[in-house]
C-alpha cells in the first residue's frame, strides 16, 4: 500500500475515539449533572457560566495552539506529538469529570476546575487533527475526499457515542443500575478507546514536513491577529461557519434527549434511536460527497443541503404540535431529524472545506500558508458557538422549568440506590413525573430545537451565497498562480 493509499485509510480512523470522547463531553456533561445533581436555579446557572467562560477561553486558546503547532520542530514533525499529548492528557481529564461523588457547589467547583482543563487538552489535539489536513494534499479533489473521509469517522465515532451513551445511561439498561454509574463505566471504556484510535494517525500517517525546514515562527498574537485579519475571505467563512454552528448543535447538546424523554418515556433507548436513525443519511452524505462535489459546485449544494434541513425542520414541528404522543408521531420526528441533520452536517462540510481552502487564498495573498493557525479557526469557531449554543440551551431550561422534573428524577434515582424503593417503583415514579410535564414546557423544547437552528441556518446560507468567493473554479486559478510562482 503506497503512502497515499495508508493516508486515506488512517487518518480518518485516528478520529473515531476523539469524536466519542468529544460526543460525550461536550453533548451528555449537561445531561449527566441534571440527571444525577439536585441543583438549584443558582447552581445551574453557575454550570451554565462555567461552560461558556470555557469555551469562549477555549475558542480564544484555539488560535494560539495553532500557533504554538507552527513553530514546533520535532523529529516527529509538528502535529503528532501534540496529537499524543492531547489525547492522554483529555483521557484522564474526562475520566474524572464522569467519576466524582461531590454534590453541591463541591461539585460546582470541582467541574469549573474539569471543564477549564478539558478545554485545554482537546484544544492540543483538536488543532494537531485537522491542521495535518493541508499537509496531507495540495490537490482539491484529493482534499475533498480526505475531508470527508475524516469527517464520516468523526460522525462514525459520534454516533457509536450517541446511540450506546443514552441506551445504558437512561431506563431500564442503564449500567450498573442507574445513571451515575453508568456514565462512569461509558467515560472509562471510552477513554481507554480514544488513544487506541488516535494511534493509527500517529503510526500510519506521513504529512508534507516542507515548511518545517523554515525558522519557527514566533508566537505572537500579532502574527494571529494578522494571518485571520488579512485574509477576507476566512473572515466571512468564519461569520457563516459560527453562525451556522450555534443552531446545529442545539439538539445534540440536551434539548432533543429532554423533548423526547418528556413526550415519550424516560428511556435511553428512545433517544438512541432517534440519533441512530437521524444520523444515518448522514454518514451517507459523506461517504458520496467526493462524487457530488465533482458533479455539483458548492453554492448549489449549499442552497440544497438547506432546502433538506428546512424540509426536516418543517416536518418535526408539524409532527409535534399537530400530533399525539404515539408511534407515528415518533417516527415523524425522526424522520424530520433526519433530514435536519442531513442539511446541517452537508454544509458543516462545505464550509469546513472552505475554510481549508483559505489557506491556499493566505499564500497568494501573503507568502505564507499558516496552515495551523487557519485550521484552527474551524474548532475555534465551533467552541465559540458552542457557547452560545450553552446560553440558548439553558434559557430554555430555565423558560420551561427543565430542572423541576429532572430534580425529582435525581432524588428517585438516589432513593433506589440507597434501597428507599425497588426498581419497579423507581420506574413507576419516574414515569409519573415525565407525564406531569406541561404541553407548553414541551413545546418550547420542540421550537428550541427547530425553529431556532433553521433561522440560523437560512441566515448562514444568504452570507456565505453572497460573500464567500473561494469557489472551485477560481481555488483552481488560486493553486496555478502559486505554481507559476515557483
Amino acid at each position: 500500500m503506497n503512502q497515499e493509499k495508508k493516508n486515506m485509510l488512517f487518518y480518518p480512523l485516528g478520529t473515531v475515539g476523539r469524536d466519542m470522547i468529544y460526543s460525550l463531553f461536550t453533548n451528555y456533561i449537561l445531561l449527566f449533572i441534571l440527571y444525577t445533581r439536585n441543583l438549584t436555579p443558582a447552581q445551574l446557572a453557575a454550570v451554565t457560566a462555567i461552560m461558556v467562560a470555557a469555551r469562549v477561553f477555549d475558542a480564544l486558546n484555539d488560535p494560539i495552539m495553532g500557533n504554538i503547532i507552527e513553530r514546533t520542530r520535532s523529529k516527529y514533525g509538528k502535529f503528532k506529538p501534540w496529537l499524543l499529548i492531547g489525547i492522554l492528557s483529555t483521557s484522564v481529564v474526562v475520566y474524572l469529570a464522569f467519576n466524582t461523588s461531590l454534590t453541591g457547589w463541591s461539585f460546582i467547583a470541582f467541574f469549573g476546575v474539569i471543564y477549564f482543563m478539558y478545554s485545554i487538552t482537546y484544544t492540543m489535539h483538536d488543532i494537531s487533527y485537522w491542521g495535518m489536513v493541508p499537509a496531507l494534499s495540495k490537490d482539491g479533489d484529493k482534499r475533498n475526499s480526505l475531508t470527508a473521509r475524516a469527517t464520516l469517522f468523526a460522525g462514525i465515532g459520534g454516533t457509536l457515542a450517541s446511540v450506546l451513551i443514552p441506551l445504558f445511561t437512561a431506563g431500564k439498561f442503564a449500567l450498573g443500575g442507574n445513571t451515575s454509574v453508568a456514565y462512569g463505566r461509558i467515560a472509562l471504556i471510552i477513554c481507554i478507546l480514544t488513544p487506541l484510535f488516535i494511534l493509527f494517525t500517529l503510526f500510519g500517517v506521513k504529512e508534507n514536513r516542507d515548511d518545517m525546514k523554515k525558522e519557527a515562527p514566533k508566537v505572537s498574537f500579532k502574527k494571529i491577529i494578522k494571518t485571520i485579519g488579512g485574509n477576507d475571505q476566512l473572515l466571512w467563512i468564519c461569520l457563516i461557519f459560527l453562525i451556522q454552528q450555534i443552531g446545529n448543535g442545539i439538539v445534540l447538546g440536551g434539548v432533543g434527549a429532554n423533548y423526547i424523554y418528556f413526550e415519550f418515556g424516560y428511556e435511553g433507548g428512545l433517544y438512541s434511536t432517534f440519533q441512530t436513525v437521524g444520523m444515518a443519511a448522514t454518514a451517507v452524505l459523506m461517504i458520496i460527497y467526493p462524487m457530488i462535489s465533482k458533479k455539483l459546485h458548492r453554492r448549489k449544494l449549499v442552497f440544497l443541503m438547506a432546502v433538506f434541513a428546512t424540509a426536516g425542520y418543517a416536518v418535526q414541528l408539524g409532527a409535534g404540535f399537530f400530533l399525539p404522543a404515539d408511534t407515528v408521531k415518533f417516527i415523524l420526528l425522526t424522520a424530520g431529524f433526519m433530514f435536519a441533520n442531513l442539511g446541517q452536517y452537508g454544509l458543516y462540510l462545505i464550509m469546513m472545506i472552505s475554510i481549508i481552502n483559505t489557506v491556499e487564498y493566505n499564500e497568494l495573498k501573503h507568502g505564507t500558508r499558516d496552515e495551523a493557525i487557519i485550521t484552527s479557526m474551524r474548532p475555534f469557531l465551533t467552541k465559540l458557538a458552542s457557547s452560545f449554543t450553552v446560553i440558548i440551551t439553558t434559557v430554555s431550561y430555565l423558560i420551561c422549568k427543565v430542572t423541576e422534573s429532572t430534580n425529582k428524577i435525581t432524588e428517585i434515582e438516589k432513593d433506589f440506590n440507597t434501597g428507599a424503593i425497588t426498581e419497579d417503583s423507581k420506574f413507576s415514579l419516574i414515569d409519573d413525573v415525565v407525564k406531569g410535564v406541561a404541553s407548553g414546557q414541551k413545546a418550547g423544547l420542540l421550537i428550541t430545537m427547530t425553529l431556532v437552528p433553521c433561522i440560523l441556518m437560512l441566515i448562514s446560507v444568504v452570507l456565505y451565497r453572497r460573500f464567500y468567493k473561494l469557489d472551485e473554479k477560481r481555488y483552481d486559478e488560486i493553486c496555478a498562480e502559486i505554481k507559476a510562482r515557483g
